[in-house]
């Protein structure tokens, strides 16, 4: 992975909170400012990237010599799944040192071009695999994905403090499902809550990246193999997407340059 300047983990603590929508959202937002981009799907037992990207169950990645591969790629983006090695609707029953096995080889055995970000989709939770990422990819940073909900807002801490007991820095959060509008009247309801990811921005000192409501035509994009950035490229809700990526390049500038200008402290016995 030495061609890759900068990987992103998109982590939640549960399921159900758009995490993967976010992830490739993000990473298209990304690519049409200008970046070269690319995917790993890391969530062993339900990868989805295949599907969200419109790629076809029968395609495999490229061999290259005897143990490496290609990314596959889709909408201008590398990507590389599990969800490519094997049948469409092959279950992983394995348990956790078999899931981190694989991917530890999609880690090492993936051939990328030269990529200025690397979206890596987590799965939800703070188990073996986050652990795998976190020892075996020098991660520049994570964005937290949650929704208003308390019960998300609960397990969204505990992967901030996750990230942070292995030295990952949150680079901000995104609230997904912050208010359903009513495609028939315009109404607006807050079917989850409000405030939610205000609030942890504020406990974790993290920025509040973006908001995205619940609505049915990010839904349908996925589903249908072309996300938001694909099937309305200038829509409201492209926009934020494309406003959280200049934002976490920000963060990551930022933390690079503070890096920077750390003195050096040498000690000498005269």
């Amino acid at each position: 992975m030495q061609n890759i300047k900068n990987i992103v983990a998109v982590a939640s603590g549960k399921g159900g909170v758009g995490k993967s929508t976010t992830t490739v959202n993000l990473a298209l937002a990304m690519a049409a400012e200008g970046y070269r981009v690319g995917i790993l799907d890391a969530d062993i037992y339900g990868p989805s990237m295949g599907t969200m990207l419109g790629v076809a169950p029968t395609t495999r990645p490229e061999p290259v010599g005897e143990n490496a591969m290609k990314p596959v790629k889709a909408h201008g983006l590398e990507v590389m799944s599990i969800a490519f090695l094997i049948d469409d609707s092959q279950p992983m029953v394995w348990r956790g040192p078999m899931a981190s096995g694989a991917l530890q080889q999609l880690l090492t055995q993936t051939e990328w071009s030269d990529l200025d970000f690397l979206f890596v989709d987590m799965p939800p939770g703070t188990g073996d695999i986050q652990l795998t990422i976190s020892q075996k990819v020098p991660v520049s940073g994570a964005v937290i994905v949650t929704t208003p909900q308390d019960i998300a807002l609960l397990d969204a801490r505990k992967g901030i403090e996750m990230f942070r007991k292995v030295d990952i820095p949150v680079l901000g959060i995104v609230e997904n499902m912050s208010v359903h509008i009513c495609s028939q009247c315009g109404h607006a309801e807050e079917i989850f809550g409000s405030g939610g990811g205000a609030d942890l921005s504020r406990a974790y000192d993290a920025p509040l990246l973006g908001q995205l409501p619940l609505k049915m035509a990010i839904r349908e994009a996925v589903d249908g193999g072309k996300p938001t950035l694909v099937a309305d490229p200038e829509g409201p809700e492209s926009q934020v997407y494309r406003s959280t990526a200049r934002q976490v390049v920000d963060a990551l500038k930022t933390r690079s340059g503070a890096q920077q200008a750390m003195p050096n402290i040498s000690v000498n016995r005269d």
